[in-house]
């Protein structure tokens, strides 16, 4: 797959046509804007880009913060019937509904308050039953003052302790925390009394200046104003709920309207002009470039240029990659670390094979590669999730893989007939009886991924005449050169018992290619004509000499880190013979054991064989072959979400 090929576009026209070129461009969805003060035509011309405030953020920003409850959702609709409509007019409603909300908003909570106070009030008063005490009379002493409230059943034991003390707690009231009461003293000790019982955790009640008659009386009374409370907040719910039932389509559609317009003019701020001319610059896609420049062309006294992607220097070309319908949901992982540059190469591909082979042979089972790809694509036909999608192809070949090494649910013969009627007399591989097979297959899985990925990084620096990196880097030719000669006198080594390692192989192969990439630096700026800028031999020497080192040991821990994938398989295979011999010993639950099993091996070893994979390839094949430092294609369009940048 590659990379969508990009056209320059260049729009200028006279300033009272750029809200319609610019809705031209949104409309086109297919327009990068970049900032016209980028461009180098722009230098020293007179154009300057404009500043101006947003005339539709304030009104917007007053209709998002309208308290609905969460009943309503704002959301894309078609406007069209408004979009004539006067900003004026828009702005007086939007003021409307705000102030409408915003009355019986105050209003319910007023009356929640009133609801909530009158309550309290209930349930303070129901513990002063029976008390033939007038209030009024009460709070009305000159010399004595009165405190109600409640005291721990803890603390009420401790009051014999101020017997001296010029206060009296008489209780009316007892459950199983506190003692309900109140407490007399003196006008001139109260503050010593209120500091005693403060002390001793007395938690006061206060009770309203309008309870002023006995408690029973009073109780009916605040009972009474309590319903008609209920009463009133139910009124105003009800009232709430109907404006925004009878509003919301059209709340909905304001809000729209206003955001498009808002967001058009967001635009304008990347815009550079002159007296009455603007000039705006973007990218599209080639494909579509001419189509969109006959649209802006419709617009009287706009001219449109179409120029190659890298016209101008200033402006680095926008990435939008070309996937298939296999691979692009592999897109994900791109993105995550980083996309190519627009003259890179689109790893996507690499990424969609590598992936799921490696999740395959790392969690190989029929049956629950099976499950989770059925899993996935349920998932992902709800969500739309680009990894719904991947886990769906991944599973396929979990399953396949599972079908080589015989695996089903953790039954590791329940393929035996398969196999004999294909003409095997067993299963064709058995990972627990070869070990050393296993994890030296996975270090060959390793070595492989690392040559291509060397491979792809000289193709890819080439094409960008990076010669330094592509001929003398630790993943250039030279470090092509060195890996692939120690691999091959490893392998003759250790397998036919050949040892390659003569003068002329050690000198030109090994020797050689690590002193070129010890002075990869001068060498390249040899090739490319540049002046190499040293601070000294000895330093150069030396940092240089650590950087090979450092090569030297990446060559190593890269290869051996593909271990991982040898140790999988037999991890995998050891937790469901783990399963298996405990449904062995509890044969009564077995059933259950098998299916639990397998569930917790499918999440927990599913989801660590997918970090793990993805370890792999971004720590191993593109820290050699991708820098991710390219700039996504971001097509101008509305957002139409209520929080706004």
């Amino acid at each position: 797959m590659s990379i969508e090929k990009m056209q320059l576009v260049n729009i200028a026209g006279k300033l009272k046509n750029l809200d319609a070129v610019i809705e031209k461009c949104i409309d086109s969805k297919c327009f990068h804007i970049e900032s016209a003060s980028a461009v180098s035509d722009t230098d020293n011309t007179g154009f300057s880009l404009l500043h101006e405030e947003n005339p539709y953020r304030e009104i917007l920003e007053r209709l998002v913060s309208v308290n609905f409850d969460g009943e309503i959702e704002f959301h894309e609709t078609d406007f069209e019937d408004i979009i004539s409509e006067p900003f004026e007019s828009l702005s007086e409603y939007v003021s409307e509904i705000s102030e409408k909300m915003k009355v019986i908003t105050e209003e319910m909570t007023e009356t929640k308050n009133s609801i909530l106070q009158y309550e309290q009030i209930i349930a303070q008063l129901k513990h002063l039953h029976g008390m033939d005490i007038d209030m009024e009379k009460l709070f009305s002493c000159k010399h004595i003052h009165v405190r109600f409230g409640k005291l721990p059943v803890d603390s009420y034991s401790k009051l014999e302790y101020y017997g001296n003390d010029s206060f009296t707690f008489v209780y009316y009231d007892v459950d199983k925390d506190y003692y309900w009461g109140m407490y007399f003293a003196p006008i001139d000790l109260l503050k010593k009394a209120d500091k005693i019982f403060s002390d001793l955790y007395f938690e006061r009640i206060w009770l309203p200046d309008y309870v002023t008659g006995k408690p029973e009386k009073e109780t009916e009374d605040v009972n009474r104003k309590y319903a008609e409370a209920r009463e009133r907040a139910e009124k105003l719910e009800k009232c709430r709920k109907n404006l925004i039932e009878s509003e919301k389509e059209r709340i909905n559609k304001v809000f729209c309207r206003l955001r498009y317009s808002h967001d058009c003019f967001e635009l304008r701020s990347k815009v550079s002009v002159m007296k009455n001319n603007f000039i705006m610059v973007g990218f599209v896609p080639e494909k579509e470039s001419e189509g969109f420049s006959e649209s802006i062309r419709k617009i009287s006294g706009v001219s449109v240029d179409i120029r190659p992607p890298d016209s101008d220097v200033n402006l680095q070309i926008p990435v939008r990659l070309k996937n298939n319908r296999f691979t692009n949901p592999f897109s994900l992982f791109v993105e995550m670390y980083g996309l190519p540059s627009y003259d890179g190469f689109n790893p996507t591909t690499l990424v969609a094979v590598t992936y799921t082979i490696l999740f395959g042979i790392m969690f190989g089972d029929l049956g629950q590669g099976l499950v989770i790809s059925v899993l996935g694509s349920i998932l992902y036909k709800k969500t739309g999730n680009k990894l719904c999608a991947v886990i769906s192809r991944i599973g396929l070949s979990s399953a396949f893989f599972g079908l080589i090494f015989g695996s089903v649910f953790g039954f590791e013969h329940a393929l035996d007939p398969l196999y004999r009627a294909l003409g095997f007399e067993e299963k064709p591989f058995e990972a627990m009886e070869n070990v050393n097979v296993v994890l030296g297959a996975a270090i060959a899985i390793g070595v492989v991924l690392i040559l291509i990925s060397i491979i792809i990084n000289i193709v890819t620096t080439f094409k960008k005449k990076e010669y330094d990196q592509a001929l003398f880097g630790n993943n250039g030719v030279a470090g092509l050169v060195f890996y692939s000669s120690i691999l091959y006198a490893a392998v003759s080594l250790l397998i036919y018992q050949k040892n390659v390692f003569t003068p002329v192989f050690i000198i030109f192969l090994i020797v050689l290619p690590l002193v070129i990439m010890l002075f990869r630096e001068p060498l390249g700026c040899m090739v490319s004509g540049r002046k190499f800028k040293s601070e000294g031999v000895g330093d150069f020497i030396a940092s240089n000499f650590f950087e090979v080192f450092e090569f030297l040991l990446g060559y190593v821990t890269n290869t051996l880190s593909f271990v991982r994938i040898g140790g999988f398989v037999l991890s995998h295979a050891a937790m469901m013979s783990v399963v298996m011999l405990l449904s062995e010993m509890f044969q009564g639950a077995s059933p259950v054991i098998v299916v639990l099993g397998n569930i917790f091996v499918i999440g927990m070893e599913g989801m660590l064989s997918g970090i793990q994979v993805l370890r792999l390839e971004f720590y191993e094949i593109f820290s050699r072959c991708y820098d991710g430092d390219g700039k996504p294609f971001e097509p101008v369009s509305v957002k139409y979400s209520p929080e706004l940048d």
